[in-house]
């Protein structure tokens, strides 16, 4: 260092001033530069898989430099888990600062933590790396019992859970349905009762409402007026002249003179002029924005009363044979009335069930909605509750969505000299959806089944039963216990005995020779039938035999 400096000062120019200056600079980088130590520690240097190490830098340095620590991934391999607030203590005018990291790793193995860079001030400095050990977890596998991997099932997620769609869509349109079912009930019975009552009532009955309402303290000049005339042409449309409510003012009081002068209706001529101004009032108010003062519009609300009043006063008693004709059309407006809500309750009903459809349709397929609705008799295999169970001798167990049922015949004797036992166990018919068959035999000698020798026969066998079109494709297969066959596949065709129809399928056998015995396990199914593949792997894939090596 001394060389080193001498050389440097050799290297100044000889003025003194300047020499003195540059010299002077010189000792103020060096010391700046020794200003400030930095230095970097772990808490551990082994851990195992998943455990936390600190990794700890401390910084000494001059309370004016701005100190400034590694922050995001500047670990790796080591992954910083948390970084944690930096711990300062001041001693006179220097600072000692702290700052922690959690770091981890999930792999075992040896890691290097890389140098990491610090800023004080103006200046990079650089810690040590440190070197970690990651150990795996040892695990103890005589302590811990061991299970057999589950085969994979397949599960119908199309349309399986089928019953909880309708529960979030079905039943909250139910409910929206049935509180503005009871609210549409409680206003149309209330209105129905109003409706019962004799016109003369209903008209007083709107005056006391129009009363309720303060509609004049809201400055509605236009609604109140507006109910106001629409009380009295009622009124007068029930009891006097039919069209009053689609009339103008001009012709509505042209007709009451005309039934003042027939004698149809006793009413003083002074009464016509006051209804005539009121309703002239009204349109004014309602097409010309008109406002008159609240004293008038009360003042009118009383001249609509007094109309009412005198009309009914001037007003004939009915006959018996215009009763027993108002009576006869008070039914026939009730029948209109009910078969129009029976019309409307039938609507809303088909409505809810055909957005309820279309959804579902939109969601999850045409086919899937109706399958569900009008039912599939092998989606509804895929959905029962399945059976495990073992058959025959030596025995396979299965799992099947029905109970198989055994297949009994006689051997032959030329057949017992050979066999000990031959059980067949039956799903369905070769022709239908679904077919399943187990067949076990089991040998009195000790024999050696040559399982290609079976897979030669196979197309016989078919044959024998009325296929054709047989195609052959063989593998060799094992279960998750270890027993060890061929797995033979492929399609046939059959014809239908009934319709005269040919039914492509496609047929999955097992065959096994274990136990001193031959297994066979052959399920056949409609190649047009979508839930048939899936049901028929599930089955295969349960099957499993008993004491298998």
């Amino acid at each position: 260092m001394k060389r080193k400096f001498k050389n440097i000062l050799g290297a100044i120019p000889p003025s003194k001033g300047v020499r003195r200056m540059l010299i002077i600079s010189f000792i103020l980088i060096l010391s700046g530069n020794v200003s400030a130590q930095v230095s970097s520690s772990i808490d551990s240097t082994s851990i195992q898989i998943g455990e936390e190490i600190r990794y700890k830098m401390q910084v000494e340095s001059d309370s004016t430099q701005i100190v400034i620590f590694p922050e995001g991934q500047t670990f790796l391999p080591l992954e910083v888990i948390e970084s944690y607030k930096t711990d300062t203590t001041k001693s006179g005018n220097r600072f000692s600062l702290i700052k922690e990291y959690a770091l981890t790793q999930f792999d075992s193995g040896s890691y290097t933590i890389p140098r990491q860079k610090i800023m004080i001030g103006d200046q990079v400095f650089l810690t040590d790396s440190l070197k970690v050990e990651v150990r795996d977890v040892l695990v103890d596998t005589t302590k811990q019992k061991m299970y057999e991997i589950k085969p994979i099932v397949d599960v119908d997620a199309s349309f399986f859970n089928w019953k909880k769609y309708i529960l979030w869509i079905v039943i909250p349109l139910v409910l929206i349905g049935l509180i503005a079912f009871l609210v549409l009930r409680r206003k149309k019975r209330k209105e129905a009762r109003e409706n019962e009552l004799p016109p003369y009532e209903r008209a007083i009955l709107a005056l006391q409402r129009i009363d309720e309402s303060h509609l004049l303290e809201q400055d509605s000049h236009k609604e109140y007026y507006s109910q106001l005339s629409d009380t009295a042409r009622k009124y007068i449309d029930e009891e006097v002249y039919d069209h009053a409510m689609e009339s103008t003012t001009d012709e509505l009081i042209a007709r009451l003179d005309e039934e003042i002068k027939t004698g149809s209706l006793n009413l003083d001529k002074h009464t016509i002029e006051e209804l005539k101004s009121v309703l002239k009032t009204a349109d004014m108010a309602k097409f010309a924005k008109s406002k008159p003062d609240i004293g008038t519009a009360k003042a009118d609300r009383n001249v609509i009363e007094r109309v009412i009043n005198e009309t009914k006063n001037a007003i004939p008693e009915p006959t018996e044979e215009e009763l027993l004709a108002d009576e006869e059309y008070r039914k026939t407006v009730a029948e209109k009335k009910l078969r129009k809500k029976i019309l409307f309750g039938s609507l809303a009903g088909f409505g809810i069930i055909a957005i309820t459809l279309t959804v579902f349709i939109i969601v999850k397929g045409y086919d899937v909605v109706k399958d569900s609705l009008l039912g599939h008799p092998t989606k509804e295999l895929a959905e029962t509750e399945w059976i495990s169970s073992a058959y025959g001798s030596p025995p396979v167990t299965i799992s099947t969505p029905k109970v198989l049922i055994r297949n009994n015949f006689q051997l032959t004797e030329e057949q017992k000299q050979i066999l000990k036992g031959n059980e067949t166990f039956v799903y369905g018919s070769l022709i239908g959806n679904f077919y399943i068959t187990v067949s076990t035999i089991q040998y009195n000698q000790k024999t050696e089944v040559d399982l290609n020798k079976v897979v030669e026969s196979v197309v016989g066998n078919f044959e024998s039963q009325g296929a054709k079109n047989i195609t052959v494709k063989d593998e060799e297969y094992e279960t998750l216990a270890g027993a060890k066959g061929i797995k033979v596949f492929g399609s046939l065709e059959v014809t239908n005995a009934v319709t005269k129809k040919e039914q492509k399928s496609d047929y999955l056998m097992l065959n096994f020779a274990e136990n001193g015995g031959f297994q066979q396990i052959l399920v056949v199914y409609d190649k047009e039938d979508r839930y048939a593949k899936d049901v028929a792997q599930r089955i295969i894939n349960s099957v499993e035999l008993k004491n298998a090596k």
